[in-house]
């Protein structure tokens, strides 16, 4: 009797923890307001257990087997061609991220397809996402036969399309995320509070890629816009990480509004760092690693308004790693010179130290996204 006592209390026992663990996979795991790093992925508990990874944190390996594509890859811009612009050394193209806690897949491009088999990513953002937008295209579009892949345009859409797989990679121009138009008088404003212009291009997409940081940040001089303006109230002028929270806070609504979390994954993706002129002209290796990375305050923004969504995003960081590779930046190779420039270039004001060169660092960013994607982290 004692025996069979024993069995239905250890069944009780597994048919509780089962219960409670099963519970788990739909609860939404959440960064502790104690917790001081803000760049965690959201993300369920279960998955978390899953992963046991924070691909942020690690360090980078010089690796001879990258690049992953060719520099000759057709669909990259010439601004992000720094080998064809003339840039002698190529070691900004062979290093891999090493993740501290575990490993990174290389990039597949057969398995990435596979997954997107009849599906849709987009990526929505500044230029920066357009440089990470041509990175996948080339990580993916040389294991298609030339007459199977195309490229088709809409709006402020651009898509490639690998027709075998019925899969498409899709970049749409949204900087700001919320709307920027002209008034009656000319004025160029801000709308913080209205995205659908923009939002309604995201729609049946499967996958969605979120980017929006530097724009918000431009100096006055450099700025895009004349007034703010929020419900009926025009300002001139507003503390840009106050106005950041506030564009972001409509784009949540609306993804909670308007997205269905069993049909379309949400990533939104850090910034990424700016450097100036000067400090990326003619570097060719990634700083060592900081114990203290720095924190941007758009991260920051960025981390309270995913806290307080009931949607799950998952946030992709790549903000500290990208910052030690200031050798990936095309600085004065954002364009291609004469044999009279190469031998007196220097680092102008006009050197780009926002973009990266490709092959380069946006090829790391896919293979954790690629990564996010397969493993159904996202």
């Amino acid at each position: 009797m004692a025996t069979l006592n024993t069995r239905v209390f250890f069944f009780s026992l597994c048919l509780i923890l089962s219960n409670k663990a099963t519970s788990q996979l739909d609860e939404l795991w959440l960064v502790g307001d104690d917790d001081d790093d803000p760049l965690r992925a959201l993300q369920t508990r279960h998955e978390r257990r899953e992963e046991k990874c924070d691909y942020s944190v690690g360090k980078w390996s010089y690796d001879e087997t990258y690049p992953l594509y060719d520099s000759n890859c057709p669909y990259l811009s010439s601004a992000l061609s720094c080998q064809r612009n003339g840039r002698p050394d190529s070691y900004y193209q062979k290093w891999r991220w090493v993740p501290k806690s575990c490993s990174l897949s290389r990039f597949d491009a057969l398995k990435f397809l596979g997954r997107m088999r009849q599906k849709r990513i987009m990526l929505v953002g500044d230029s920066i996402m357009r440089n990470q937008w041509e990175s996948l295209v080339c990580l993916v579009q040389s294991v298609l036969p030339t007459h199977r892949k195309k490229l088709t345009y809409n709006g402020p859409t651009m898509s490639f399309h690998s027709l075998d797989f019925e899969t498409s990679i899709e970049f749409c121009w949204a900087p700001l995320l919320v709307e920027l138009k002209k008034g009656n008088g000319g004025e160029r404003v801000l709308h913080l509070d209205s995205i659908e212009d923009n939002a309604r291009y995201w729609r049946g997409v499967d996958v969605l890629v979120f980017d929006s940081a530097h724009w918000w940040t431009h100096s006055q001089k450099r700025s895009s816009w004349d007034y703010y303006k929020d419900g009926n109230k025009l300002y001139k002028a507003m503390n840009p990480m106050v106005a950041y929270e506030r564009g972001l806070t409509t784009w949540a609504e609306w993804v909670e509004i308007n997205l269905d979390p069993s049909k379309t994954k949400v990533i939104f993706r850090t910034s990424s760092p700016r450097e100036s002129g000067q400090t990326c002209y003619n570097q060719k290796h990634p700083l060592p690693s900081s114990s203290e990375p720095h924190v941007p305050q758009q991260s920051r923004v960025l981390k309270k308004v995913l806290m307080k969504m009931k949607y799950r995003v998952y946030l992709h960081d790549i903000t500290t790693m990208s910052a030690y590779r200031r050798d990936g930046h095309p600085s004065v190779f954002k364009r291609a010179m004469g044999e009279e420039e190469k031998h007196h270039r220097f680092a102008a004001p006009s050197s780009d130290c926002s973009h990266w060169c490709l092959p380069g660092v946006p090829d790391i960013w896919n293979e954790m996204l690629s990564s996010i994607i397969l493993t159904k982290a996202a």
